[in-house]
C-alpha cells in the first residue's frame, strides 16, 4: 500500500485550495479523513510552519511557508521524514512554478489544477522509490525536526475550527424581545374620532352623488372618486398614528 495518499496545496491565509492530487482512496475512514484536512486547512495560519493530526489508520501532515502550505494524508506506517521531505520537496516545485501574485490574486478553488500532473509524480516517486535512495535527505529532515519538531495534534482537535464542532455551528441563542401595547392616549382617541368622521362624511357625499349621477359626463364621474377615494385613505391610513408600540427588552 502507498503512504502517501493525498496531497494538496493551500493558501495559508484563508485555507483556499490550490491544487490536489486525483483521489483514488474512497474508504470511509478516508474521505472522514479529507473533510478533517480541509477543516485544518482552514486555521494554518495559527499553527506553525509544521505540524501532524495523527489517527489510527491515517495521518494528516502540512508544511507551509509564507503564503503556501503543502497537506498530506499518510498511512500512519509512513515517517515523518519522509512525508515532511515530500511536503518540502513540493512546496519548491508549486512555488518555482507561480509567483506571489499569481497565488494572492487566485479567487476560486483549485485555480492551479494542473499542477497535480507535478503532484502525481512527486507522490508516485516518494511512494515506489527506495528510502535507501533518499537517505541523506531523510537524516537532514529528521535533525531538523529534532530541533523544530511539528505541533502535534489529533484528527479530533481539527473539527474544532471557526466555530464548527463536528459539521455543526455553534448558535448563540438570546431570548426574542417582549412586544406589548400602551393604552391609547387622549390624543390618539380623538385622532380616531375625527379620522372615522372624515370618512363617513366622504362616504355619504360620494353616495349622495352617485345617486344622482347614474347618466353623468365623465367629469361629474371624477367628483365621486374625489370623495370615495379620500374615504378609503382614511379606512386604511397608518394605525400608527393613533397607536403607540412600547418595546420592552427582557
Amino acid at each position: 500500500m502507498s503512504m502517501i495518499l493525498f496531497a494538496c496545496v493551500v493558501r495559508v491565509r484563508d485555507g483556499l485550495p490550490l491544487s490536489a492530487s486525483t483521489d483514488f482512496y474512497h474508504t470511509q475512514d478516508f474521505l472522514e479523513c479529507r473533510r478533517r484536512l480541509k477543516t485544518l486547512a482552514l486555521r494554518l495560519a495559527q499553527y506553525p510552519g509544521r505540524g501532524s493530526a495523527k489517527g489510527r489508520d491515517f495521518s494528516i501532515h502540512f508544511s507551509s511557508s509564507r503564503d503556501v502550505a503543502c497537506m498530506a494524508i499518510c498511512s500512519h506506517q509512513c515517517p515523518s521524514a519522509m512525508a515532511f521531505y515530500f511536503l518540502e520537496t513540493l512546496w519548491w516545485e508549486f512555488t518555482a512554478s507561480y509567483d506571489t501574485t499569481c497565488i494572492g490574486l487566485a479567487s476560486r478553488p483549485y485555480a492551479f489544477l494542473e499542477f497535480d500532473s507535478v503532484i502525481q509524480k512527486v507522490k508516485w516517486h516518494f511512494n515506489y522509490v527506495s528510502s535507501t535512495q533518499m537517505e541523506n535527505s531523510l537524516e537532514k529532515i529528521q535533525e531538523d525536526l529534532k530541533f523544530q519538531p511539528p505541533v502535534v495534534l489529533t484528527l479530533e482537535d481539527t473539527d474544532v475550527a471557526n466555530g464548527v464542532m463536528n459539521g455543526h455551528t455553534r448558535m448563540h441563542l438570546e431570548p426574542a424581545p417582549n412586544f406589548r401595547m400602551e393604552p391609547v392616549t387622549a390624543l390618539g382617541v380623538l385622532s380616531l374620532i375625527l379620522n372615522i368622521m372624515c370618512a363617513a362624511l366622504n362616504l355619504i357625499r360620494g353616495i349622495h352623488l352617485a345617486e344622482h349621477s347614474l347618466q353623468v359626463a365623465h367629469e361629474e364621474i371624477g367628483n365621486i372618486l374625489a370623495f370615495l377615494i379620500p374615504f378609503v385613505a382614511c379606512i386604511f391610513q397608518d394605525p400608527g398614528s393613533q397607536f403607540c408600540w412600547l418595546d420592552q427588552t427582557s
